[in-house]
């Protein structure tokens, strides 16, 4: 990043900082410390959002911190068998705590959905697309574009239960395997001619904010695939402490408020299910096109079924629409008042092997923050009548390290 000077790495427990090139020292009270993982796409997009602070706050320092998490040390163990909320996030949480951060930058799809009881999610800027990605082995490019295409037996690479599970409910012709390590690791593994890998799935925003948004072949979704994606997916979430209100001012120029509802609606969901980033739930969320607008009697607060809205005030995006999508993760049209305040949330609960399911659709209109949480827990009731409390208690996962988790 232009303008930062790296002090080198002691020890992965040890932070590297980078702070901006300055003539003079900048005032304590205008100075804030920035936490992040050291890996390129988490400091990619600590520095995107450190970008928009600095624009948004140009007499103000910005200093970034960033150190390897349980997760980034251990490379090679499959990620449902962490099976640890906090995976990605623990470490630096200290730091925060302890007061040596002022604010860390997460991508929302790992942040745990039940924070340490004196820190918050304060706030979540512009969402990319949250989609996953098919990406297939160079040498096949010519022959295949998608999963249905790929051969019987083709083997595809995720560590992600919520995309094998959802893969083997559609697509039980192919084999799946664990494939660890950052995006280009984990690319060059796909690219090694002598690889068992046809393909692997990757989340679209992770590619496109390192510039590798060439590699996709395909972008999946419910209507494409039958891949609804992860919990926060596309989103980068910063932690805060709740009694800060110099980095909550300071945050109040960055924050994308259409998507952090969005964004509660699912981490509710999640939340009420009890479920973390290594259980299969999937979900898709986006905000209704207006076609006209709704009698008063009608228009109502109250979760109703998708359909029943539909005939009232238009229907949700095409993907043709959708394609269309602003840096906010919505319509461009939100930007011409042709979006309502309504939100539709797909979200289904998938066991292991693809063979039970249970999935609603719901839609709401959300005018705060308390309504995307009480959308999220009404959409996660739903799920339970429909099984999904009996499928999750059928998927054997090591609960020790959840359970033992401090003020959760």
């Amino acid at each position: 990043m232009s303008g930062l000077q790296d002090a080198p790495l002691v020890t992965d427990t040890t932070m590297e900082t980078s702070v901006p090139a300055s003539h003079t020292a900048p005032s304590a009270s205008t100075t804030f410390h920035v936490g992040t993982r050291k890996s390129l796409l988490a400091r990619v997009q600590t520095d995107e959002v450190v970008k928009a602070l600095r624009q948004a706050w140009p007499t103000h320092t910005f200093e970034i911190h960033s150190m390897a998490t349980a997760g980034d040390n251990n490379q090679t163990t499959a990620l449902y068998k962490f099976n640890d909320k906090a995976l990605w996030t623990q470490e630096l949480e200290a730091l925060l705590q302890e007061n040596k951060l002022d604010l860390i930058v997460h991508s929302l799809k790992d942040m745990p959905t039940q924070l340490p009881i004196d820190l918050e999610l304060g706030c979540v800027t512009k969402r990319e697309d949250p989609r996953d990605a098919l990406v297939i082995k160079p040498s096949l490019l010519g022959q295949y574009k998608s999963l249905a295409d790929l051969p019987e037996g083709s083997v595809v690479g995720t560590s992600s239960l919520r995309r094998v599970a959802q893969l083997k409910r559609f697509h039980k012709h192919l084999k799946f395997a664990d494939v660890r390590g950052n995006i280009g690791t984990r690319l060059s593994k796909l690219d090694d001619p002598n690889s068992e890998y046809s393909a692997i799935i990757l989340a679209v925003a992770g590619l496109a904010r390192l510039g590798m948004s060439n590699r996709i072949t395909t972008y999946l979704s419910k209507a494409d695939g039958g891949m609804l994606h992860a919990v926060g997916q596309g989103a980068l979430g910063i932690e805060t402490r709740k009694d800060d209100e110099r980095v909550r001012n300071l945050l109040t120029k960055i924050g994308c408020e259409r998507t952090m509802r969005a964004a509660l609606a699912e981490r509710s969901l999640m939340r009420t299910l009890e479920g973390g980033c290594s259980v299969p739930i999937g979900v898709e969320t986006e905000w209704i096109k207006r076609e006209g607008m709704l009698d008063a009697e009608d228009a109502g607060v109250g979760v109703k079924p998708a359909q029943d809205y539909h005939k009232l005030s238009g229907v949700a995006e095409s993907e043709d629409t959708a394609a269309a999508t602003s840096e906010d993760g919505v319509s461009s049209s939100l930007h011409s008042g042709g979006l309502t305040d309504e939100l539709v949330m797909r979200a289904l609960v998938v066991s292991l092997d693809g063979s039970e399911v249970a999935e609603t659709e719901a839609r709401r209109r959300m005018t705060s923050r308390e309504e995307a949480d009480e959308f999220g827990w009404e959409v996660a009731k739903q799920l339970v009548a429909k099984g999904a409390g009996n499928i999750l208690k059928g998927i054997t996962l090591n609960r020790d390290i959840i359970g033992k988790q401090d003020d959760a």
